[in-house]
């Protein structure tokens, strides 16, 4: 009697023992795997996504969340190009569709985004054309015009004369 016992308390913490394993693989079933993917051309360009670098395109990260996503794209003898890039939220990703597509969905969803970019070549600015940009700049900034020190409530300063 005491043997039969144990046999179905052990045959019963089987059976439950069965049953949580299989309810936590179904839960591991249903996800959705976001992937996004920058390239560029010219290829081999540094990415930056949200201040990180993420590695030289052609490059491929996962993310979690929707919205708006800075990347900064920088090569060598191109202009640094920085983009806003909006990622726009499915509609399986809506209250209360992302609990059945997250949780209860049998089988994985695969959320791809591909983004391309062309870079500009950069231009070489001649040394005296920028000398004299600078030059114009420094004189600008030693001499603001009148209305602006109206409006910032600054009154001209006079160099002193000396004896």
């Amino acid at each position: 009697m005491i043997k039969r016992f144990a046999d179905s308390r052990s045959a019963t913490s089987r059976g439950r023992l069965f049953g949580l394993a299989a309810l936590l693989g179904l839960a591991c079933l249903g996800c959705v795997d976001r992937r996004m993917t920058v390239r560029t051309i010219p290829s081999n360009s540094l990415v930056i996504l949200d201040g990180q670098e993420i590695g030289h395109s052609p490059v491929s990260v996962p993310f979690t969340y929707y919205g708006d996503r800075q990347i900064k794209l920088v090569k060598d003898g191109y202009e640094t190009k920085t983009i806003n890039q909006k990622i726009s939220t499915p509609w399986y990703e809506f209250v209360p569709l992302d609990f059945v597509t997250e949780v209860l969905v049998p089988w994985k969803i695969h959320d791809r985004r591909n983004y391309l970019y062309s870079l500009e070549p950069s231009v070489m600015v001649p040394s005296d054309e920028l000398l004299q940009r600078a030059a114009d700049v420094r004189f600008e900034g030693q001499h603001p015009p009148e209305e602006a020190l109206k409006r910032a409530k600054v009154e001209p300063q006079v160099p002193a004369l000396t004896p």
